[in-house]
């Protein structure tokens, strides 16, 4: 492989050494893709999150991929885009996936509290997400209130959640989510 596509150098160390985190290139598209294909299926066109991606990018800089410690192979990967929630800038966090054989080895933990400190790093407040409140409530993430953030279609309310990045910043957000594009 040539250097120009070698996976980026650590940017983050997570807790345990059999994976190193660097920030998403362009080159890892079509490999984060497959990885997300191959966890979500197909079906997931269909589902709202899709809606809130559609006519927006991710932020590489806030996008972050698990790499093997020896090789190139993909573990993990991580998207978080720039959205609204109503006037209050926010990301949009996912896909989050992982290769099915690293599931339950700390790899999503580790993308999500990394994700989430460049996300403040960068100067971002709030955090927005559809998932699973036992694996995201340990990670700061809490139910939104019922009817506070509208997702342009349907969802589980119990799987609409958002974390601060910083004291406060929950405070008065509301409205629906739309792309935010980037000067």
């Amino acid at each position: 492989m040539s250097a120009a596509l070698a996976p980026n150098p650590v940017l983050i160390a997570p807790a345990t050494p059999s994976f190193r985190l660097a920030a998403e290139r362009v080159q890892d598209r079509a490999r984060v893709d497959a990885l997300v294909d191959a966890a979500f299926g197909p079906g997931r066109f269909a589902k709202t999150s899709e809606r809130v991606r559609e006519g927006n990018a991710p932020r590489l800089d806030l996008s972050l991929c698990a790499w093997a410690l020896e090789g190139d192979e993909l573990l993990g990967a991580v998207r978080q885009t720039p959205v609204l929630i109503g006037e209050t800038p926010a990301l949009f966090f996912g896909p989050i996936a992982t290769r099915q054989d690293q599931r339950g080895h700390g790899v999503g933990r580790a993308l999500t509290e990394a994700a989430c400190d460049l996300g403040a790093a960068a100067g971002e407040t709030v955090v927005v997400l559809v998932g699973a409140l036992s694996f995201f409530a340990p990670l700061g993430f809490e139910q939104s209130p019922a009817g506070q953030v509208i997702l342009p279609g349907p969802v589980d309310p119990a799987r609409l959640l958002w974390r601060p990045l910083k004291p406060g910043a929950l405070e008065g957000v509301g409205g629906a989510v739309r792309p935010r594009f980037r000067p």
